[in-house]
């Protein structure tokens, strides 16, 4: 590769530094291959490190880029649409091909924003449930599901141990409720240490939080606070299929 040193510019070294390198992948790089290391980068765009790492950090977070625990930095395959509306975030479980796989239950306090919105004091236990959602075999997205006892009361008639068998027993539970309706909110965060590794990812990678309150009965029957891959993940919402892009 020759070298290119970048010239005076009025915007932000970093962000004319991200146009550099997006046209570069398009030229120079196939998807999955491995981008030469910082010092390389650095030395043929002239530019400092942190100012690569800024670059590189604005393309992972639009989904150009992947960086990948023992391997590197990759160029990133086009990002794949996730529904999140409808039956995504429901009481069933969607296609074989893209699927919620249920991982364990706890019981556990829940945050403080999740107990404010199940309306209850945060110092009292609900079924913490933890599922990963997969598709064509790689993971999407870790959800946390947290369900009230009120809102499983024949859980309590029910001899079942912690773990996947009780999971799959309250969310069976659960779903003896008729749906309402749901409450969906979104933004843009940090993977969290054991969010990164369930879904292959460095800690504080750019991620999709995905806050959704459903309602039966009238009330808050649980809240699931789902974590998506930003490089890999195009969010649709509602029946038109409204698109939410990371960056």
């Amino acid at each position: 590769m020759g070298t290119t040193q970048l010239e005076s510019v009025p915007e932000p070294k970093y962000w004319h530094l991200k146009t550099v390198l997006s046209d570069a992948l398009d030229s120079e790089f196939a998807v999955g291959e491995i981008l030469p290391n910082e010092r390389e980068l650095a030395a043929r765009f002239g530019v400092a490190r942190a100012t690569l790492r800024q670059a590189l950090e604005q393309l992972e977070l639009e989904g150009r880029l992947q960086r990948r625990r023992g391997v590197g930095t990759t160029v990133a395959p086009p990002r794949v649409g996730v529904a999140v509306g409808d039956y995504a975030h429901g009481w069933t479980d969607t296609s074989a091909e893209d699927t919620w796989q249920t991982v364990d239950s706890t019981e556990t306090a829940p945050p403080a924003e999740v107990a404010r919105l199940l309306e209850i004091d945060p110092d009292t236990p609900v079924h913490r449930v933890r599922r990963t959602r997969m598709s064509h075999g790689q993971p999407l997205a870790a959800e946390l599901l947290y369900v009230p006892a009120e809102s499983v009361p024949g859980l309590a008639a029910i001899d079942t141990p912690s773990g996947l068998a009780r999971a799959r027993t309250v969310l069976r539970e659960l779903r003896r409720l008729e749906l309402e309706g749901r409450e969906q909110t979104v933004e843009l965060g940090s993977a969290r240490a054991d969010d990164a590794k369930e879904l292959d990812r460095l800690p504080g990678a750019p991620v999709l939080l995905v806050t959704t309150r459903y309602v039966a009965q009238g009330r808050t029957a649980a809240v699931a606070v789902a974590t998506y891959r930003a490089d890999t993940c195009r969010l649709t919402f509602g029946d038109a299929g409204e698109e939410l892009l990371a960056g």
